[in-house]
């Protein structure tokens, strides 16, 4: 554990919450993402909105280093893995291909959210096994969008929780965070 990691349990499981916006379950050597959305600036790009380059190149630096740090041997991605058919650019696509290479030891499963219907299946040389919500698995059920289910406690992404800090002279820093509750 680092010093910017933070432990829960839940669900009689111990939870690591990691500073690379991952959560990492130890006994499952399992690291938990969500809505990675891979090729956003490209399809934003595409669509004629200059944004800034190399953003899934850094969403994928920030995930190796939580890979090689806690030694996953699997990653569930709970939802929302690509943006957009249109951010399928020959770019973003080796980009991700050749991560994967680097990280084919580490098992990849994908709970399919609303931007993966619409931008389809990752390529199959990714390796990444894909399947629909809700999926259990453990004490857990796994889905993109926030449901409950009876007598497990569900990890879920699609809402990108965030906490803004407020500073003198209207300064202000928002920041991604983790959101739980009594059942999800």
């Amino acid at each position: 554990m680092n010093s910017g990691d933070f432990q829960i349990d839940l669900a009689g499981e111990r939870l690591l919450l990691l500073p690379e916006r991952a959560i990492y379950w130890p006994a499952q050597s399992t690291l938990i993402v969500s809505d990675l959305h891979l090729g956003k600036a490209a399809a934003f790009r595409a669509a004629g909105v200059p944004v800034p380059e190399q953003t899934t190149a850094a969403t994928l630096a920030r995930l190796a280093h939580a890979v090689t740090r806690t030694t996953a041997g699997q990653i569930v991605c709970l939802g929302d893995l690509l943006h957009a058919r249109s951010g399928r650019a020959p770019s973003t696509l080796q980009t991700v291909a050749s991560w994967r290479q680097q990280h084919i030891q580490c098992h990849f499963l994908l709970v399919r959210g609303n931007h993966d219907t619409r931008a389809g299946d990752p390529p199959a040389e990714w390796d990444i096994r894909c399947v629909d919500e809700p999926w259990d698995y453990g004490p857990f059920t796994w889905r993109h969008h926030p449901a409950v289910t009876p007598g497990r406690y569900t990890f879920a992404g699609h809402l990108h929780p965030a906490a803004t800090i407020s500073g003198l002279g209207r300064q202000q820093l928002t920041l991604p965070c983790f959101h739980f509750g009594a059942q999800i």
